[in-house]
């Protein structure tokens, strides 16, 4: 039976942009599915595992900024998208949840796959909508096309992020060998104009007097997408007005050394008594979540007096827990125009503290600089084959306008500590920071590109997230390097688990796991290091002069590089005594 109610959700969703639908395969979902398979300017992913598949799903849309509709049938494999639409609704990223359903009538009735799905994923979506179970009245063709109208626009409205519709679908609903799938062109559009949030000029006026009252600003960056347009007018803000900007790698913060890039290192709280005099007066914070705990423990240690957070949200976000003011707009209206009306100002008025700015931010630029120095040194003396000296070496050699995905735990905490050095995008699982679907996120956003993507990752990350390699549209550009210690390794590296004498079985969880099954598998290109195949001082000499050796991971990392019709897998082993004794070594580095 064909229902054209759900053959205009297709036509509907490709109508307003969403062209990308990733469907894991289900009978009662079989209407959408066919819908959205056989319209011309829709493309499909097919993914059999739901919690992939709306990793997947959320990489598409996290790269693209672009609505991603999921597609999966009811009962539990509704419930398997959930940590998906979690991490999306705490990114802002945006997506189309559309679970099929057994009408209402049948729950709690022994039937099979019925669960309450209406409102399933609560508080972690921007709305939720039911669909009715029967289109015989006219109206009921308009409410479904003003809901749907109504859920994308939502998926894209700031801030941006996931909405669920539920549908209920009666049998039958497979079309039968003399119907045929067609689309209703009329279907009805309703736009949502973008609007941009403004401050009044006697706002204006009090924030240009609070800044140029206060001779210690420091502007600091969490997490966002690559912003150039943000970066550019950061730039020159900090140089312009004496204010040290810092920002953690997943702020995309470019490698340039007009920016704190180590704050990191230079703020473990061993420093913090020597530090004390890079304490702001007035912290200015722009984007999400900060991987930094170093910097957490600083700014609530040594508090500003007055905190500004510039987002347009009705969210208090108080991260240091020292927010005094929240400024509704997008940052980069916000800088410009504070830029230009303090310029205005200085041309006419002296400003009497602008010298101090400027020695202020040398000091924290100083500060980096040591840092920088002083972590260099570390890893030209550690001699000894273990993963945060790897990380750096691997985060030196990525290409030039690459992506960058880092999974949670110690790949992120390493890649925060040690930087970039060439210009590439990086994105992170830091909206509820779980470790799994780090890999189907990277996939869905290789699917997006003709660039390299690389997934820096652990252990316990990938295996359990193994099936982001089980479906047949993984992409040549994918590139995982994933660090092999056998269990957890963080709990080994932080204060708390690693002092219990359980720490093995119930925290690191060891293994003996390689990951070469499941690359073959999914025809997926393999390779394996460890300190019994590689010198792991030509590697670094390599990596750090740019000369060529044709050493094991001189050999390896181009072919690595080669884009050759298959997703490739670099399996470095690593030992998680040895990982900890050096880590252990930098923290207590001088």
């Amino acid at each position: 039976m064909i229902l054209q109610s759900i053959n205009n959700i297709a036509e509907l969703c490709a109508r307003k942009g969403v062209q990308n639908v990733v469907i894991s395969p289900g009978s009662r979902s079989a209407a959408l599915t066919l819908a959205f398979a056989r319209h011309r300017s829709i493309k499909t992913k097919v993914i059999p595992d739901e919690r992939v598949a709306g990793f997947v799903g959320m990489g598409m849309a996290q790269y693209s900024g672009q609505t991603v509709a999921l597609v999966c049938t009811s009962g539990s494999a509704a419930y398997n998208l959930a940590p998906a639409v979690v991490e999306a609704f705490f990114q802002e990223i945006p997506l189309l949840v559309l679970t099929a359903d057994r009408p209402k009538e049948w729950i709690h009735q022994q039937d099979g796959q019925t669960i309450y799905q209406n409102e399933l994923y609560g508080k972690h979506v921007k709305k939720s909508f039911e669909l009715p179970a029967d289109y015989a009245h006219p109206d009921t063709n308009w409410y479904i096309e003003r809901v749907l109208n109504e859920a994308i626009n939502l998926s894209q409205t700031y801030p941006k992020g996931p909405v669920h519709v539920n549908v209920p679908i009666r049998e039958p609903f497979y079309p039968t060998a003399n119907e045929k799938i067609t689309y209703d062109r009329n279907v009805r559009l309703v736009e949502r104009l973008a609007t941009q949030p403004t401050l009044s000029p006697e706002t204006w006026h009090r924030l240009q007097e609070e800044f140029e009252n206060t001779p210690r600003v420091l502007i600091a960056v969490g997490q966002l997408p690559p912003q150039s347009a943000l970066w550019k007018i950061l730039k020159e803000f900090s140089e312009e007005m004496g204010v040290p900007v810092l920002g953690d790698i997943i702020s995309n913060i470019p490698a340039d050394d007009a920016f704190v890039r180590h704050h990191d290192v230079c703020l473990r709280p061993k420093n913090h008594e020597q530090l004390a005099d890079l304490q702001p007066d007035l912290l200015i914070t722009v984007g999400d979540s900060f991987i930094s705990k170093n910097l957490k423990l600083f700014l609530r240690k040594f508090a500003p007096a007055r905190h500004w957070h510039i987002k347009p949200t009705e969210q208090l976000i108080d991260t240091f827990q020292t927010l005094s003011l929240q400024v509704p707009v997008e940052p980069v209206y916000f800088f410009q125009k504070l830029l230009e009306d303090i310029d205005y100002q200085q041309f006419v008025h002296q400003d009497d503290d602008s010298e101090e700015r400027a020695q202020y931010r040398e000091k924290w630029l100083q500060a980096d600089r040591n840092a920088q120095r002083k972590l260099a040194q570390f890893f030209r003396q550690e001699k000894r084959w273990n993963e945060f000296t790897l990380v750096d070496s691997l985060m030196r050699s990525l290409p030039e306008n690459s992506i960058l995905h880092l999974a949670n735990s110690m790949p992120v905490r390493y890649a925060n500590l040690v930087g970039t050095s060439t210009q590439v995008e990086v994105f992170a699982n830091r909206g509820t920071s779980g470790i799994d679907g780090c890999t189907s996120t990277a996939v869905g956003s290789a699917m997006m590109t003709n660039k390299l993507v690389f997934l820096l990752t652990g252990d316990v990350s990938f295996f359990y997230d193994r099936n982001a390699l089980w479906h047949p549209h993984l992409p040549e550009n994918l590139r995982i390097v994933l660090f092999n210690n056998n269990g957890g390794n963080i709990f080994r590296l932080i204060d708390g688990p690693s002092a219990q004498p359980e720490l093995e079985q119930y925290f690191e969880t060891r293994h003996h796991t390689s990951a070469r099954n499941a690359a073959e598998d999914a025809g997926v290109t393999y390779f394996a290091l460890d300190n019994n195949t590689n010198n792991h001082q030509d590697m670094m000499a390599a990596v750090l002069t740019g000369t060529v050796r044709e050493d094991a991971f001189e050999s390896i990392w181009k072919q690595f590089l080669v884009q050759n019709g298959k997703a490739k897998l670099l399996e470095i082993f690593t030992d998680p005594v040895m990982n900890g004794n050096v880590f252990e070594a930098y923290r207590k580095m001088s």
